[in-house]
């Protein structure tokens, strides 16, 4: 049986979903990081299929989102996008920390995935931790430095920049630069990784990842370790196709 388990791990709320039969004992864990807009109980079907295949799942929800959304505007959200992302990567180390503390990783096996911000946050975070072993990134972007210029050029032309001066708008992109894994793909160092995104993302652009997934399929010995996945006609909205691919994915490499 599926055991769902909600707790609060440095004032982050995380769902632990895994088979009752394992709770406190060591598996190998995935941490799914949602999209922007969205919360942890979303992913709650990746996260079910792959504890039935022996893992554990933590879910948690990011800074300003879920339990933690308060009562901030569309608009305010949109404004703190990449504190967000830099809170998220964070937050990943205390996750594992906490994890290691509990005794609940089996051999290191710590996997990070996540749609869309939360695949932005995957990308990021590989630059920063070498124990992530393995990485899924559902329709987010590795060219973080380059989807922040669109971003802010997007909020200028709705008038949400008025506030921020060019010296901040600029710091953050010298910020994103230092978690853009497409200017430091060499971190990868030969770690699986996933890729998905639908062909007609209207929001998060398909070329950001599919060119990096070109780019270096090259640094890669083993071929099998990296995967692509462009699904015709999907917009931005993981599909069901999408989830169990993705599922089969870790169950291989994690």
């Amino acid at each position: 049986m599926i055991h769902i388990n909600k707790e609060y791990w440095n004032d982050i709320p995380v769902l632990i979903v895994e088979e009752g039969e394992h709770i406190n004992k060591p598996l190998p864990v995935l941490t799914f990081i949602h999209g922007f807009t969205s919360a942890k109980e979303h992913n709650l079907p990746l996260a079910y299929l792959l504890a039935g295949k022996g893992y554990r799942v933590i879910l948690p929800d990011c800074h300003l989102h879920g339990e933690r959304e308060g009562d901030i505007t569309t608009e305010k959200r949109q404004m703190e996008f990449f504190e967000i992302i830099k809170q998220n990567v964070i937050e990943i180390e205390q996750i594992k920390q906490k994890l290691d503390e509990k005794d609940l990783i089996k051999d290191g096996r710590f996997g990070l995935a996540g749609t869309s911000m939360g695949g932005m946050t995957t990308a990021a975070a590989i630059t920063q931790y070498p124990w992530i072993k393995t990485a899924g990134i559902l329709m987010g972007t590795p060219k973080l430095t380059t989807y922040m210029k669109r971003l802010i050029e997007e909020l200028k032309r709705r008038g949400l920049t008025d506030s921020i001066s060019e010296k901040e708008l600029n710091s953050i992109l010298e910020e994103s630069s230092k978690l853009d894994l497409s200017l430091q793909p060499e971190v990868l160092a030969g770690r699986p990784l996933f890729f998905w995104h639908g062909e007609e993302d209207p929001v998060v652009p398909f070329d950001h990842s599919y060119s990096f997934h070109e780019s270096v399929i090259s640094l890669y010995k083993n071929p099998e370790n990296i995967r692509f996945l462009r699904e015709v006609g999907r917009g931005h909205k993981v599909s069901r196709f999408a989830t169990i691919e993705t599922v089969d994915w870790f169950e291989l490499q994690l």
